[in-house]
């Protein structure tokens, strides 16, 4: 405690102090107040007191009388001296508590004066020479808080107002530019302390002070060599608010000023290190009024603007050059170029300039390095950035919300620089979610323009340098994701089918024609300007644009009402007539007059449809119709290929509508014949030629038109079109089978495993000889020139059979390629014809080559296919053939086929074979055992359908006594008793004929075992006569049949007494013999007699009494 010995000044309590370096905010700011308050009481006691000089001799504080606080009280001059002292002060939190202290006490207190105030904090803070390390760094920081106190206690703008002409302002700048010089880690606070400054005093000051301290243009000369970046933000702030230009700021900025100047590319290079600063340039990059001009852009203006080729203003030009300048400069030859941090920095900038930045300055931004990187970093997971990319472009999707024009530019940048591959490389869904957001018609249509643009303009590809080939690679996936967007619209038929129009006008330019004379061509019957790039496309590129329109007229024809085939159509013929427009393909003779006969055949065909209306005929001429356009461009896509397919199916459209327009008189009358097959057979005999190495749109049109037709497909026809794929083979095997084929494999097979051999004997030699304890330097490891010349021989053999095993590989491929389309036609057929009698032919072909891929290892794929088309479209199908054609005998043949497979045993190779290949073997197995249950059921199925006499059905109960005949005499069948009893469940008809039959073999069977599986057999025929019993008829057929049988069921009941197992199965029989219990008893022999009383007890005996006593029968 501090008091006045004479003149009763207030106390003050110095212990304040301690509780100014607490780390509670709280504890400081109370400790504030307290000393501030009562320092305020000492100094207004002070300067009442008259004789001053009394109470500062009587005090002992530590106040010198030179300090120039000459009108401050003692307890008020020690504070202030302790409160600077304690700025420089380590201890806790006792900088910002003294700082803290000074501000409130300097700003309350007029007494202390601001030039004492400086003196002071140079001679308390003085840095001396004996001082070394952290001492100088407490000094310095001192100085640091005790100028801030200063400029936040508002007493430099006070002394201004009390005397404009006040040196001390200037005196305040230096020291802290003095203070910014000495260190790099005081330069940013200390021109944080002038930048506060600076805003709270007038222009007039800011002129005639602080551009007037001494050595502030001397800092600012040195800032760009140095790298002062704060000198930037100093010189911006105050050039902003004087809005003059002034030659202190030296080279920091461009003289005149201008933003461009500031931005130009000399200026930022000059700058490139001033990373801290980039994020406070951003309002000055982008203004306000730049984002607020584009605000009001929609996505139909945008698509607008893009035809009419916008003009910018010259502030937004300039905006734009900005912008560019600085992307190029400082974040892509800087920032991205550095470290990790400077690449996080790279990202924030940019995030900050977002909520700034115009849709069109989009592709600036997000240019070729900014994507490179942003696939670089997400491509891998553990990098060190992940998550700040992918904050990134979690921003950049917010950013992009429901604004298409932002979108589109969005997409196009990502694309563009990744040549369509974004989503692929980052795996992330970006660009797909963005697509998948579109909306609006205009939106669409945009982003197709900018895709079109990007396709024709000379400049869309990347900044990197690339050859030719790069940049049509860059167009095939630019014109593949054209038709992509159509995927993700959810727009009414009329807007998507503008959409579509203009995508199909775009592939259609670019894919079949060219200019011949520069690079425009304007069509006034379109009313339309079309362009091509400069460098002619190439082949790739046409192909991919013809491609694409087959699976977008494919598309189309599947689920759209709108008919885009004859659009295509249309257009296709307007751009041919133009003069100056030529095909791109060169066309021989034949496919031109081919390209000329689609041509006219489609326009008489779509002339005849809508003159049909709704009906079948139009369904087939709408099917037809998109088949020829797809042919007609399959025909550019395989010259020389299709010629005489286009004939026949020309000639097919004519004769399968008979009307006067397709008739005409040339000459094309091979059809008219009476020896000739069907038109419908025909059409599917050149749909077939068709269909081997076509696109998948060609097929899907194939597939309609077939769909279309085959219900008329006639029996010879559907038989040649079984044939038509073996046709070229000599046999007569049905086409699935490709034993032929295998065999070429075993042969070509065992020659290279010779010569595999006859090199590893080489080989072997060739270790021998190493193996020899003679030393040898030859390079050649010890062989003679005969033995390398030898083996060079055998290696050429070995490359020679490679390359032949590897072509017959690829024509194997392509065959089962064929197949698995034809089958495709197949399962139509049967989808469309379910009761025909034909299925059962296309059922025989196709169990005939599943079986046959046991043996010919067919291909796994083609045979799950012909499995699934058998499950699916036959044994499962609620329909099935009926009616009279289907005859009795064609059904047992059938049935006797499935029995006798049910049984067939599987003979499987006893040499190693790898475990892959047994398992698939097991599947095959059971597969065909599952082919043979269902063929039997199926075929059953349908016998029963045709409700045939019992004298008519002797012939499948014949087969069934064929086919058990080998059951129960051959070990080897391999027929399951569960699959037989299912048969006799769902066909008791079946059973109660073998009833007799199956009697006989419980005694006369070889095999003991099969004994038991005749008893099990008789014993479900018992159990389906129980239960089909449930009327009068069924109960006295029954017990005929039963009557007829008793002697042979007196045996089987001797039988059912040599296995214990099945004496209670007794219970079962006797409800059916009941009626006939004297004659069965009579057949009993004794012996049995005892084991039945002594099985079955009380139930043997009272059977007995009733058969003693007939009265009671």
């Amino acid at each position: 405690m501090v008091g006045s010995s004479t003149g009763g000044l207030p106390e003050f309590h110095i212990g304040v102090f301690k509780d100014l370096t607490s780390a509670d905010v709280s504890v400081r700011e109370a400790a504030v107040e307290r000393l501030v308050t009562e320092l305020q009481a000492v100094q207004k006691a002070y300067e009442m007191v008259e004789n001053k000089e009394l109470i500062e001799g009587g005090l002992t504080l530590e106040a010198e009388k030179n300090d120039g606080l000459n009108n401050c009280a003692p307890s008020l001059k020690y504070a202030v001296r302790r409160l600077i002292r304690g700025a420089s002060s380590s201890r806790e939190c006792a900088r910002q508590g003294f700082a803290l202290g000074l501000t409130v006490l300097v700003s309350t207190i007029p007494s202390i004066k601001l030039h004492s105030l400086l003196k002071l904090i140079v001679d308390l803070l003085e840095v001396s020479s004996s001082m070394k390390g952290q001492e100088i760094k407490d000094c310095l920081l001192g100085h640091l808080f005790a100028y801030g106190a200063l400029a936040q206690s508002g007493r430099i703008n006070q002394e201004w107002m009390s005397d404009q002409k006040t040196p001390f302002i200037k005196e305040f700048v230096n020291a802290l530019i003095s203070l910014a010089s000495k260190k790099r880690y005081l330069q940013e606070p200390a021109i944080a302390i002038i930048l506060d400054l600076v805003d709270k005093l007038p222009t007039d000051v800011l002129l005639n002070h602080i551009l007037e301290t001494p050595g502030l243009c001397e800092w600012f000369d040195r800032a760009i060599d140095v790298g002062y970046p704060d000198a930037l933000l100093l010189a911006l702030k105050i050039r902003d608010k004087i809005s003059v230009d002034n030659m202190v700021f030296g080279n920091i900025l461009p003289y005149p000023f201008s933003a461009s100047r500031l931005f130009s590319s000399d200026h930022l290079s000059s700058l490139i290190n001033f990373h801290t600063v980039w994020p406070v340039l951003v309002n000055i990059l982008l203004p306000d009024d730049v984002l607020q001009a584009e605000g009001t852009v929609s996505a139909s203006n945008s698509f607008k603007k893009h035809k009419k080729c916008r003009i910018r203003s010259s502030s937004e030009e300039g905006t734009l050059k900005n912008v560019q300048n600085f992307c190029e400069v400082i974040i892509e030859g800087s920032l991205l170029l550095s470290s990790h941090d400077r690449k996080h920095l790279a990202f924030d900038i940019l995030l900050l300039l977002l909520p700034r930045l115009p849709a069109s300055f989009v592709p600036i931004v997000l240019s070729h390095k900014l994507v490179q990187c942003l696939m670089d970093i997400l491509s891998t997971k553990d990098s060190w950035l992940y998550k700040v990319a992918e904050h990134f472009l979690k921003e950049l999707s917010d950013w992009v919300g429901n604004d298409d024009v932002r979108r589109v530019a969005v997409i196009v940048a990502l694309q563009k620089h990744s040549n369509g591959k974004f989503d692929n490389i980052t795996r992330t869904k970006m660009v797909k979610t963005l697509m998948a957001e579109f909306e609006t018609e205009a939106g669409s249509m945009l982003f197709i323009q900018n895709l079109m643009n990007m396709f024709v303009d000379e400049d869309h590809t990347s900044e990197e340098p690339s050859d030719q080939s790069q940049t049509a690679d860059d167009n095939s996936e630019i014109g593949s994701s054209l038709p992509s967007i159509l995927k993700y619209l959810k727009l009414d038929h009329e807007a998507k089918f503008r959409v579509q129009k203009e995508i199909l006008k775009f592939l259609t330019v670019q894919g079949l024609f060219f200019a011949c004379l520069g690079s425009e061509v304007t069509s006034f019957d379109l009313q339309e300007k079309f362009r091509w790039p400069k460098v002619a496309s190439s082949n790739a590129t046409c192909k991919m644009c013809i491609q694409q329109i087959q699976f977008l007229l494919a598309s189309a024809q599947k689920i759209e009402p709108n008919d885009l085939g004859s659009y295509f159509m249309q257009f296709l013929s307007t751009l041919h007539n133009i003069p100056s427009v030529s095909l791109f393909w060169p066309l021989s003779n034949e496919d031109e007059k081919a390209f000329e006969k689609l041509q006219e055949m489609e326009t008489r065909l779509s002339r005849e449809e809508r003159n049909c209306g709704l009906s079948t005929d139009a369904n087939r001429l709408h099917a037809l119709k998109y088949l020829l356009i797809q042919l007609l461009l399959q025909v550019l896509l395989r010259p020389g290929e299709l010629s005489e397919a286009v004939s026949e199916l020309i000639i097919c459209c004519k004769k399968a509508f008979a009307v006067s327009d397709l008739l005409d008189s040339s000459g094309e009358n091979e059809l008219d014949s009476d020896d000739t097959p069907e038109v419908v057979d025909v059409l599917v005999d050149t749909l077939l030629s068709l269909l081997p190495q076509s696109s998948a749109p060609m097929r899907s049109a194939i597939e309609q038109v077939f769909k279309c037709f085959c219900d008329n497909v006639t029996n010879d026809g559907l038989l040649q079109m079984l044939r038509e794929p073996d046709s070229e083979d000599d046999d007569d095997e049905d086409f699935l089978c490709i034993e032929e084929d295998e065999e070429i494999d075993e042969s070509e097979t065992g020659e290279i495993e010779e010569q595999i051999d006859d090199f590893e004997r080489v080989v072997e030699a060739d270790d021998t000889v190493k193996e020899s304890p003679i030393d040898s330097d030859d390079s050649d490891g010890g062989m003679d020139d005969d033995a390398m010349f030898q083996m060079d021989i055998y290696l050429a053999q070995i490359f020679k059979e490679r390359k032949n095993q590897a072509r017959i590989e690829t024509a194997k491929s392509q065959l089962v390629l064929f197949k698995l389309h034809f089958l495709s036609l197949l399962e139509i057929y049967l989808h469309e014809n379910p009761g025909k009698p034909q299925v059962l032919t296309v059922y025989s072909d196709l169990t005939s080559a599943l079986v046959k891929s046991r043996t010919t290892e067919i291909n796994e794929q083609l045979g799950q296919r012909i499995w699934g088309i058998l499950q699916k479209k036959i044994f499962k199908s609620k329909d099935f053939p009926k009616g009279e054609a289907t005859q009795l005998s064609t059904l047992e043949s059938l049935l006797e086929k499935s029995l006798k497979l049910a049984s067939k045993p599987f003979n499987r190779k006893k040499s190693a074979v790898p475990l892959k290949k047994q398992s698939t073997s097991w599947n095959r197995d059971k597969m065909i055992v599952s082919l043979a249950q269902n063929s039997t059921h199926w075929i059953l199925k349908i016998i029963d359908a045709k409700n045939f006499s019992e004298s008519e059905l002797q012939g499948v109960v014949d087969i069934f006594k064929g086919v058990l005949t080998g059951f129960f005499d051959r070990k080897r069948s391999r027929i399951k008793s569960e699959f037989l009893k299912e048969i006799f469940r769902r066909r008791p008809w079946i059973g109660h004929h073998l009833f007799s039959f199956l009697l006989e073999k419980c005694g006369s069977a070889k095999s003991v075992f099969r004994r038991v599986d005749a008893l099990d057999l008789v014993m479900e025929i018992l159990k389906s006569m129980v239960s089909s019993g449930t009327d009068e008829s069924s109960r006295n057929a029954s017990k005929k049949i039963l009557k007829n049988h008793l002697h042979k069921l007196s045996y089987l009941v001797k039988e059912l007494f040599s296995f214990q197992g099945w004496v209670f199965d007794l219970f079962f029989i006797l409800p059916f013999v009941l009626d006939h219990q004297v004659s069965f008893l009579k057949d009993l022999a004794p012996e049995n007699q005892v084991s039945c009383k002594s099985q079955l007890g009380e139930l043997f005996l009272n059977l007995k009494k009733t058969t003693d006593n007939p009265k009671n029968l």
